[in-house]
């Protein structure tokens, strides 16, 4: 079990491929991108069609941990949930990204961005957004908000997102997301959910001639491995876990 998995309940990590065109929906070409990701990984069997147009392979979720991916008609999507190790789901998406442009005719140019996403669930049944207020505090201007005579939050998701260039083009983003609405809250029952933090690390924009999404992904995975070890673990996730061991 990689290290991160420790830290949560359930951890996985997410990669998006934004396209600004519309990506191919034939079917030969569909099924073919399928069949090259299934032949690497092949207890991904599940596929099927959304609604909206989606198309999902992905392998079977009741042993809670799996590998999935998606076509939509402007992303290519790859994820893995509680993967043993880091570098096992980077290659999942690595091989996405090397498939993508000769596959899907995704070139460096047709990139709109390309995310990586570390994402880390906690199983809490509560007020969501009171216990990220205890466990990451309010800023000062708004601590007097929250000391009102039977006041209640009812929803505080913090997030920040940060430039790591002077184009803006590389970024990296931390955001808490909580699933307590103000329904639960008034009538006090609260079902068991998922409060989740995510660590996404994105490059917008058209790659270079000398760039490839693969060679992207790994400056992108750099970023969240520096920032969930110099900031995100000791000042996030601890103090979140910590907090909700103690209730």
């Amino acid at each position: 079990m990689n290290r991160y998995s420790s830290l949560c309940d359930d951890f996985y990590v997410n990669m998006n491929l934004g396209t600004e065109m519309e990506l191919p929906a034939a079917r030969e070409t569909v099924l073919h991108f399928f069949e090259r990701i299934q032949k690497t990984y092949p207890t991904m069997r599940n596929f099927y069609c959304r609604e909206r147009g989606d198309f999902v392979l992905e392998e079977d979720k009741d042993q809670g941990n799996y590998r999935w991916c998606t076509i939509e008609p402007r992303r290519v999507c790859s994820g893995q949930v509680n993967p043993d190790s880091i570098e096992t789901a980077l290659e999942q998406h690595k091989l996405v990204l090397e498939l993508a442009p000769y596959t899907l005719s995704v070139s460096p140019l047709d990139c709109e961005a390309l995310d990586l996403l570390f994402g880390f669930d906690f199983t809490y049944r509560g007020n969501h957004n009171q216990i990220v207020a205890e466990a990451l505090g309010v800023s000062p201007p708004m601590e007097r908000m929250i000391d009102l005579p039977d006041s209640t939050i009812i929803n505080y998701e913090p997030s920040i997102t940060i430039a790591l260039d002077e184009q803006c083009r590389q970024q990296f983003r931390l955001s808490v997301e909580t699933r307590t609405n103000a329904y639960q809250v008034r009538i006090g029952e609260f079902p068991e959910e998922q409060l989740s933090v995510y660590v996404t690390a994105r490059q917008y924009g058209s790659l270079g001639p000398d760039k490839t999404f693969v060679e992207t992904l790994d400056q992108l995975s750099n970023i969240c491995h520096e920032m969930l070890e110099t900031h995100v673990i000791e000042n996030v996730l601890n103090p979140l876990a910590q907090t909700i061991a103690l209730k």
